[in-house]
C-alpha cells in the first residue's frame, strides 16, 4: 500500500494532527484495536487552558512546579500560549465544554493548581473531544482509517523513514510506503500490572525507536496516578478516580478514617504519602470521601464515576471507597523538537508517545490532552510547510518483510528492553 502521510495511533494527537494537514494529501491511520480505544477516550477530569493573561504566570509555574523544574520552559510556554487557539477549534468541531449561566466557560481544580483553569464536560472530557475529533477525520474523504492493523517496524533508510511494517486485521504482514509517518501510539501502561491504560497500549513506537537508534528521552519518568477503584481481579484496567473530585473536595482516609494528607499534592508527592500510609496500615489501598462533594454536584460532574462505582458495589453518596495508585502516564518518549520532529528524517512523533519536555518529571494535571493537541497541530503545520515527495522511495524496500521473522518476539525483546532502560533509570 502507499500513502502520503501515515499516522500510527488514533487518539486526540492522531485525529487532530490528520484534521491540520493538507486535504489534497492521501492520509492514512492505522490504530492497533478499534478506532475508540486510545487512552484519549478514557480522560476524565478535563483540559487545562489560560483563561486569560493574568493567569499565565501562575499556570506556568505550576507546571514546573508540578515538573520538578525539569520541564523544557519553551515547550511550556508554547503550550500554555496556544491554549486558547486548540480550545477555539475544539468547539468549532462541536466540542460541549461545561458553561455558566451567562455563556463563559465553566473550570474546576485539580491538584497542584493554584487556581481553576481546567475545562471540562462531566467526567467524560476525553470521550468529549476525541469522539469529536474522530467524527470530523471520519468526514475527511482523503482519511483512511485501518482498525486492528498493528505497527511492526519501520521501513527505513539511512537516517529515513518511508512507511512502515504493519500486521493487516487478517494476520498478514505488507508493507505501506509514506513520505512521512507520525507516530502517535500512546503510553506504556499495558506493560504494567496495574494501569489505568487500555491493555493493548505497550510502547510499540518507543520500542521501535530503541531499535533504529531513533532518540529516545526520559524513559524511566513514569507517572503513578495516586487513586484508582481498587480491585483484586488482575484482568481489570485500573478504573481512575479523577484529580478533580479531589479538586472538588474529595477527602482521602487511612484505615481508621482519618484524614492523612493533603489531597491536593502533587500526583507523584500525594502517591508517595498513599503507599506510606498503606505501609503503616497493612493495607492494600487507602479509603476516599466523594461525600464532602453535595450530591447534586456529585451526580452532575462525575456521573461515569459515580456510575461505575455502583456497578462495582459502592454507593458514593453513602459510602467512601477503596483506592490505590496505579501507573497512569509517561513523561517520556521519543525524543521531538518544538515541532514535534524526532531525530530521524520525515518521522514525527505527537501525543504521549513523544517527549518535548514539556511536564518534566512529573505532569500536572489535565496537562495531556492540551499537550497533545498543541504539538500534534505543530507537527502537522511543520509537515505540511516541509513537505517534500520520497519518491516511491518506500516501495523500494522490500527486505523489511519477511515470511519467517517472528515480529511477536521482536516485539517482547524491545519491550523488555523499555521495562529494563525504565527500571535502571529509576534505582539510578
Amino acid at each position: 500500500m502507499t500513502t502520503d502521510i501515515l499516522i500510527v495511533g488514533s487518539g486526540c494527537a492522531g485525529l487532530y494532527a490528520a484534521l491540520h494537514l493538507p486535504q489534497d494529501k492521501a492520509i492514512t491511520i492505522i490504530t492497533k484495536k478499534d478506532s475508540e480505544s486510545s487512552d484519549s477516550f478514557l480522560a476524565q477530569g478535563g483540559m487545562c487552558m489560560l483563561k486569560d493573561s493574568g493567569d499565565y504566570d501562575s499556570y506556568f509555574e505550576d507546571t514546573l512546579r508540578a515538573g520538578h523544574y525539569e520541564n523544557d520552559k519553551t515547550s511550556v510556554e508554547i503550550m500554555i500560549k496556544s491554549s486558547p487557539d486548540i480550545v477555539d477549534d475544539l468547539v468549532s468541531y462541536g466540542v460541549d465544554f461545561q458553561r455558566e449561566e451567562d455563556g463563559s466557560f465553566s473550570f474546576t481544580k485539580e491538584g497542584a493548581h493554584s487556581t481553576k483553569r481546567i475545562l471540562f464536560h462531566k467526567d467524560i472530557t476525553g470521550k468529549e473531544i476525541t469522539s469529536h475529533l474522530l467524527t470530523q477525520v471520519r468526514n475527511r474523504k482523503n482519511v483512511t482509517i485501518l482498525e486492528n492493523t498493528c505497527l511492526l517496524d519501520l521501513l527505513c533508510e539511512g537516517n529515513a523513514c518511508y512507511g512502515a511494517v504493519v500486521r493487516n486485521a487478517d494476520g498478514s504482514v505488507s508493507r505501506i510506503s509514506a513520505d512521512y509517518t507520525l507516530l502517535a501510539t500512546g503510553g506504556v501502561g499495558g506493560l504494567y500490572r496495574h494501569s489505568t491504560n487500555f491493555r493493548h497500549l505497550t510502547g510499540d513506537s518507543i520500542a521501535i525507536a530503541l531499535k533504529h537508534n531513533i532518540r529516545t528521552k526520559d524513559l524511566d519518568y513514569i507517572q503513578i496516578h495516586p487513586t484508582t477503584l481498587f480491585s483484586d481481579k488482575k484482568e481489570d484496567r485500573s478504573f481512575l478516580i479523577s484529580e478533580s473530585v479531589r479538586g472538588e473536595g474529595a477527602r482521602l482516609y487511612d484505615k481508621n478514617m482519618q484524614r492523612f494528607v493533603d489531597e491536593l499534592l502533587p500526583r507523584d508527592l500525594l502517591t508517595e504519602a498513599i503507599y506510606a500510609q498503606m505501609k503503616k496500615d497493612g493495607t492494600d489501598f487507602v479509603w476516599e470521601d466523594l461525600r464532602p462533594i453535595p450530591t447534586e454536584e456529585l451526580t452532575l460532574h462525575f456521573p461515569n464515576i459515580v456510575a461505575h462505582c455502583k456497578k462495582m458495589g459502592y454507593d458514593v453518596t453513602r459510602e467512601c471507597i477503596p483506592v490505590v495508585p496505579a501507573q497512569h502516564y509517561f513523561m517520556g518518549g521519543i525524543e521531538v523538537n518544538h515541532q514535534s520532529k524526532t531525530s530521524m528524517e520525515r518521522l514525527y512523533a505527537i501525543g504521549e508517545t513523544a517527549c518535548n519536555g514539556v511536564h518534566g518529571k512529573n505532569r500536572l494535571a489535565s496537562n495531556s490532552l492540551l499537550e497533545s493537541l498543541v504539538f500534534a497541530k505543530r507537527a502537522a503545520f511543520d509537515l505540511s510547510a516541509h513537505y517534500e515527495s520520497a519518491n516511491d522511495k518506500g516501495s523500494e524496500l522490500s527486505t523489511m518483510i519477511n515470511e519467517d521473522t517472528d515480529f511477536n518476539a521482536l516485539a517482547q525483546k524491545y519491550h523488555d528492553m523499555i521495562m529494563n532502560t525504565i527500571q535502571k533509570g529509576q534505582k539510578k
